[in-house]
């Protein structure tokens, strides 16, 4: 990495410099591979901290990937919103199944009090009894 002399450039000098797009874009590509810091560049070319982010921020590859990243969790969230109505569908048919045994459960009590038979007990020696047969 090449470095500047820092005690060349006065504070006006230094305001007035504008740095290309190609220069930027090379820099932004050191930082992304690893050959030299945010830091490195601002002291070696009398850059802001803040400058250097806003070049990463508009040239760095790594933040299309970053997109990419979100677009994948917002496909989580779709899968995991799916599975939500998923589970109440369930839940619901299983509080209708549930609703269905004590109408049944209710209909043999009252049979049982009418007719005055022990259906379970009679439905249970039935059920034993029949599996035994198959």
């Amino acid at each position: 990495m090449t470095r500047t002399n820092t005690s060349t450039l006065s504070l006006e000098d230094r305001q007035r410099r504008v740095f290309s797009e190609e220069f930027k874009v090379k820099k932004v590509k050191e930082i992304e591979r690893g050959i030299s810091t945010i830091a490195e560049i601002c002291k070696a070319h009398q850059v802001s901290d803040t400058g250097v982010r806003k070049w990463l921020n508009k040239y760095s590859t790594m933040k299309k990937s970053k997109e990419r990243l979100i677009v994948e969790s917002q496909s989580e969230t779709q899968k995991i919103i799916e599975l939500k109505k998923q589970i109440a569908d369930l839940e619901r048919l299983l509080g209708q199944k549930q609703v269905q045994i004590e109408f049944k459960d209710k209909m043999i009590d009252l049979a049982e009090e009418v007719y005055k038979i022990d259906i379970k007990k009679n439905f249970g020696t039935q059920a034993s009894s029949d599996s035994g047969k198959k």
